[in-house]
C-alpha cells in the first residue's frame, strides 16, 4: 500500500486509530490497487472528535482574528511547500492526473486558508446612532460546532474550502471526507496542528453515511456543510432543520453553456472542455448541455473531436497524462450506464462513448449530439465525460430552454457580444455564470447554486455570514419609560 496514513483519524491533535469499526478500502481507480486502508470512526471516535471540538472552542474563539489568521496563513505556506506530496496523494486517492492536482488541488486549499486567515482580522460589528441619544452596535460570534461533509472529487480543495472560513470565524470543526477519498484530509489536519492551531480546533474522522448521520444529529453541533449530490443535500438538509441547524449545501447541477455564432470558437472550445472533461468530468458544476447556435454546430463539434485527439491516458502519476478515470468502479458503471441510455434515446455519439481497453476505471471522452432536451443524458446529473450538444436559433428559445431544469448551480455563454453576453448572464437561473470562460473558482469569488443546486455560498466574504451570527446591543443613554 502506497498512501498508508498514520492512522485512519485525526482528533484533539493527534492520529487515532479504533479498528472496530468497519474497513474502508482506498483505491487507484487507475489500477484497481488498493492504496491504503482506513476503518470507519465506531461511536467512541465520534464522541471523542466532537468531545475535542466542543472544549476546544471558547479558548479558539478568544483568540484575536489576527492571531487565528496568523495561524492559518501559515498553515498556507506550509501547503504550498508540501504542493508535490499532497498532490501525489491527491492523484492516489482520486485518480486525477497529477498534471491537474498540481495546479487545482493543494494550491486551491492554501489559498482559501491564506484569503480567510487574511479576513480573519478584520471581521468586526457596527454602531449604529439611535435619535435621543441611545445607540446599538452588533458582536460578530462564531457558531460553535461546525461539521464539513466533503465530496471525492475535491478533497483536499473542500477540507480547506470549509475548514478556512469556519476557523477563521472562530469555529471548530470535525470534518468528514467522503468514503472513496479518505486520505488527503488528513494530511490537511496535521499541517494545520504543525502551524499552531490548538487541538480539537480541527478534527477529521472516516465513515460512510451513517457516521454523517451521528454528526449532525449531535445536540453540540451548530453548523452543517455539505458538498454532495441533490438527494443526499435534501436528507441532510432536512435533518439539519430538525434542530434548527446553520446549513451550507453546495449540491450538482445540469448546468447549461451556451455558445453564440459569434463566439471565438476555440476559446468556445477550450470553455466546453473545461465544463466537461477536466477531472474526468466529475465536477458539480459542469456545463454538460452545450447549447451551440444552429450555424455553427457542425465546426464547433467538428473542432471539439479535433481537440478531444489531444487527450493522454495513462498512469495519472505521469505528469504527460491529462485525462484520468472515474474515482470508482460503481461511478465508471453508472456513467456507462447513462451513455447507453443516450444511445436508446437516439443521441449520436460525435465521439468516445466506451469504456477504454487498459486497466483501471477508464471512460473515453463522450461527445453526444443530435440530443433534444427530454432526453435522460439532458435531464441527469451523470458526474463523468459526457458532454450534450443542442442546436438552438435564438436568444429567447436557449434562455427557456437552459433554465428548464430544477437545478442552478452554474451556467455559462460564449458570445463578443458583451451586451448579449451580460443581459444572457442576467436571465441565468444559476448562482455561478460565467462569461467566455467556464469553471475558474477563485476564492475570492462566491461560489454556490440556486433552486436545488444549493443553499449559501463556499468562499469570498459571503462565507464569512455563513459560519458567524451577529448580536446585536441597544444601549439605552437615557430616561427609560414605560406605560404604568
Amino acid at each position: 500500500m502506497r498512501a498508508q496514513p498514520k492512522a485512519s483519524h485525526f482528533v484533539n491533535g493527534r492520529y487515532v486509530e479504533d479498528r472496530a469499526g468497519g474497513q474502508i478500502d482506498c483505491v487507484y481507480a487507475a489500477t484497481g490497487e488498493v492504496v491504503a486502508r482506513v476503518h470507519e470512526a465506531t461511536d467512541a471516535v465520534v464522541e471523542e472528535a466532537l468531545a475535542a471540538a466542543r472544549a476546544a472552542g471558547p479558548e479558539w474563539a478568544a483568540m484575536t482574528g489576527t492571531e487565528r489568521g496568523r495561524i492559518l496563513r501559515r498553515a498556507a505556506d506550509m501547503m504550498r511547500a508540501e504542493n508535490r506530496a499532497l498532490s501525489e496523494i491527491e492523484t492516489l486517492d482520486t485518480g486525477k492526473p497529477l498534471q491537474e492536482t498540481l495546479v487545482a488541488d493543494a494550491t486551491s486549499g492554501a489559498d482559501a486558508l491564506e484569503y480567510f486567515g487574511g479576513l480573519a482580522g478584520s471581521l468586526t460589528g457596527e454602531t449604529m446612532q439611535l435619535p435621543g441619544g441611545d445607540w446599538a452596535y452588533t458582536i460578530r460570534e462564531p457558531l460553535g460546532v461546525c461539521v464539513g461533509i466533503g465530496a471525492w472529487n475535491y478533497p483536499t480543495q473542500i477540507a480547506c474550502w470549509k475548514g478556512a472560513p469556519a476557523l477563521a470565524c472562530g469555529n471548530t470543526m470535525v470534518f468528514k471526507p467522503s468514503e472513496t477519498t479518505p486520505l488527503s484530509a488528513l494530511r490537511v489536519a496535521e499541517i494545520l496542528k504543525e502551524a499552531g492551531l490548538p487541538d480539537g480546533v480541527y478534527n477529521v474522522v472516516q465513515g460512510r453515511g451513517g457516521v454523517g448521520a451521528k454528526l449532525i444529529t449531535d445536540d453540540r453541533v451548530a453548523k452543517v456543510s455539505l458538498t454532495g449530490s441533490v438527494p443526499t443535500g435534501k436528507k441532510v438538509y432536512a435533518t439539519a432543520a430538525e434542530g434548527m441547524r446553520h446549513v451550507t449545501m453546495e449540491l450538482g447541477g445540469k448546468s447549461p453553456l451556451i455558445v453564440f455564432g459569434d463566439a471565438d470558437l476555440d476559446k468556445a472550445v477550450s470553455g466546453a472542455i473545461l465544463g466537461n472533461f477536466y477531472s474526468s468530468g466529475q465536477v458539480c458544476s459542469n456545463g454538460t448541455r452545450v447549447f451551440v447556435e444552429k450555424g455553427t454546430r457542425a465546426a464547433f463539434v467538428d473542432r471539439l473531436v479535433e481537440r478531444l485527439r489531444g487527450v493522454v491516458m495513462g498512469d495519472p502519476l505521469d505528469e504527460a497524462v491529462n485525462f484520468g478515470p472515474m474515482v470508482s468502479q460503481e461511478q465508471m458503471e453508472i456513467v456507462l450506464g447513462y451513455i447507453e441510455k443516450g444511445v436508446a434515446e437516439g443521441g449520436t455519439l460525435a465521439a468516445g462513448g466506451r469504456r477504454s481497453n487498459r486497466p483501471g476505471f477508464f471512460i473515453e471522452p463522450t461527445v453526444f449530439t443530435d440530443v433534444t432536451d427530454d432526453m435522460t443524458i439532458a435531464q441527469e446529473e451523470i458526474f463523468g465525460p459526457v458532454l450534450s450538444v443542442l442546436d438552438f436559433e435564438n436568444e429567447d428559445e436557449v434562455m427557456a430552454r437552459a433554465n428548464a431544469t430544477p437545478f442552478g448551480l452554474a451556467a455559462g455563454v460564449f458570445t463578443s457580444d458583451l451586451q448579449r453576453a451580460h443581459r444572457v448572464v442576467r436571465g441565468f437561473e444559476a448562482g455561478t455564470c460565467y462569461i467566455n470562460h467556464y469553471n475558474g473558482a477563485p476564492v475570492e469569488m462566491p461560489f454556490g447554486g440556486s433552486k436545488l443546486s444549493g443553499v449559501g455560498r463556499e468562499n469570498s466574504k459571503l462565507a464569512i455570514n455563513h459560519y458567524s451570527e451577529l448580536k446585536a446591543v441597544y444601549v439605552g443613554m437615557g430616561d427609560v419609560e414605560a406605560p404604568f
